[in-house]
């Protein structure tokens, strides 16, 4: 087997016996549009079967976890996979899809390549890809509006793309999959009163709320279990004192009495369709 590490090049991939380099590629991931970038029909190809010259495995993006994305920021999510192929290839590239294979609309507007380290055996070369997938709420390459809606909060197929260096190229549906969430944020948190005599009532509040992509704002999310953590002043873990349910405005209301100071919190651990979230701390003296 041999080994060499190619020079990323902007926009493709194009083999070389040059080390690792830091060199950045960044191409859209719609397909289309990638597919004009090498010169191909601007018609979305039919998903195929993997063919033995092209395949694509070991796809992890985001190290396996949801990517949980809000109404306005950019988010930055690691995409890894290996390419191997008999042929040699032009460009190449992994995409999050949702809708139809061929008239689907990508995740990531913008996809950066680091390093693809390239080996040999048996015939086939071998590229482990190392990216950083780019999500912006809105700026999608299609789908609903170029821009997130509520019921993208799902789980996302992926495809693999190779372009060949002689003409041709090969699409394959892969395996791997994504899940995307709304995110989630407590605000308003508040413990009073402060300071507080050993053994009083301390009163804590605060509000759940969620990104409503479609309407571009945060809603107040009501209904949801929250956890109210403490904190002992000198310690930096937060252990659970007990569970409480946000009414249906998403206002949280609870007492604790007084025993040591400490910081409290607000612990959101999400759903299937929304991130976890904590809310700012607030400190209590105990005098």
């Amino acid at each position: 087997m041999t080994t060499t590490s190619p020079a990323a090049t902007q926009r493709s991939h194009r083999p070389s016996t040059a080390g690792r380099t830091a060199a950045r590629r960044t191409a859209t991931a719609a397909l289309t549009a990638a597919l004009a970038l090498t010169g191909v029909a601007l018609t979305a190809p039919t998903a195929s079967a993997a063919e033995n010259d092209i395949s694509f495995s070991n796809v992890v993006i985001n190290d396996g976890k949801p990517i949980v994305v809000g109404i306005s920021a950019e988010v930055e999510a690691p995409l890894t996979y290996t390419v191997k192929s008999k042929v040699s290839l032009d460009t190449w590239w992994v995409s999050a899809y949702r809708g139809t294979y061929g008239n689907e609309y990508t995740l990531a507007n913008t996809t950066t390549q680091w390093y693809c380290r390239q080996s040999s055996a048996g015939g086939y070369t071998y590229r482990d890809c190392d990216e950083t997938m780019t999500i912006d709420p809105d700026s999608m390459p299609g789908g609903n509006g170029n821009k997130l809606v509520n019921s993208d909060a799902a789980v996302w197929k992926t495809s693999g793309t190779g372009i060949k260096l002689n003409g041709g190229y090969d699409n394959d549906q892969l395996s791997a999959t994504v899940r995307l969430q709304r995110a989630s944020r407590i605000q308003s948190m508040n413990a009073t009163p402060e300071p507080v005599a050993p053994g009083k009532a301390i009163t804590v509040t605060g509000t759940v709320q969620r990104a409503n992509w479609s309407a571009h704002r945060y809603d107040n999310y009501g209904g949801r279990s929250v956890k109210l953590q403490f904190k002992p002043a000198g310690s930096s873990t937060y252990t659970t004192l007990k569970s409480v349910t946000a009414n249906s405005s998403g206002h949280l209301k609870t007492t604790v009495t007084a025993t040591k100071d400490g910081t409290y919190r607000w612990r959101y651990s999400g759903n299937t369709t929304t991130g976890a979230s904590n809310s700012a701390g607030d400190s209590v003296d105990v005098l």
